[in-house]
């Protein structure tokens, strides 16, 4: 199963209907306590927006929700923005929609087409990351050998999505290697092949890794 993805980075968009403007904040936090942080920032340096409202998703599967709507009609600001978040399959990120008023009243339901076009655009600009499950393999080879074994690994790696970390170099080398659970077998059938069955890649723990998109 998919993890959600995430965001880089913070994004700013800017949306003006009816004369009012929507400008959306979203920014990637770890827990509830960072979105309050950045929710209080903004309310603090915007303080002339007549409504902030929020939408947060937190957690490694998208397991902690929370939605508000300052102010404006209850379901019209918090839920839609929450809802565009669940549909593009996003977690730790806080959306902060901070709406100034033009004079001119929207229906509910053009209240709830702008604030959830509104995320939906910043959305638009981020830069994605994806999050993956991939378990480390570690082997460890003579100097003689590792820029041999390093540019095979390469390749495999580039050709099944896994990532090569930095070798170490002491009294031989160490290269370490993080694929997807399903692919360790072949991983290690991989490395028996390239070192003619003479080096063993021992399996490690499995972790989620940030992968940009």
């Amino acid at each position: 199963m998919s993890l959600p993805s995430t965001i880089a980075s913070a994004v700013e968009h800017r949306l003006e209907i009816k004369r009012s403007v929507f400008l959306t904040r979203l920014t990637p936090v770890a827990s509830l306590e960072a979105a309050d942080a950045v929710v209080a920032a903004i309310r603090k340096a915007d303080w002339d927006a007549r409504h902030h409202c929020v939408a947060l998703i937190i957690g490694p599967h998208g397991e902690r929700q929370r939605s508000s709507d300052d102010g404006e009609p209850a379901g019209t600001a918090g839920v839609p923005m929450l809802e565009v978040l669940r549909h593009r399959d996003v977690t730790d990120v806080v959306a902060v929609v901070s709406r100034w008023f033009g004079g001119v009243k929207a229906r509910r339901g053009g209240l709830v087409r702008a604030y959830g076009s509104a995320v939906s655009g910043a959305l638009d600009a981020a830069s994605w990351v994806d999050r993956v499950p991939l378990t480390s393999l570690t082997l460890e080879v003579p100097h003689a050998d590792a820029g041999r074994v390093l540019a095979s690994l390469h390749t495999w790696a580039d050709a099944h999505g896994a990532v090569l970390d930095d070798p170490v170099y002491g009294a031989a080398a160490t290269l370490g290697l993080r694929v997807a659970p399903e692919a360790v077998e072949a991983a290690r059938a991989e490395v028996a092949a390239i070192t003619s069955g003479g080096v063993e890649a021992v399996v490690g723990d499995t972790s989620i890794v940030d992968r940009p998109r």
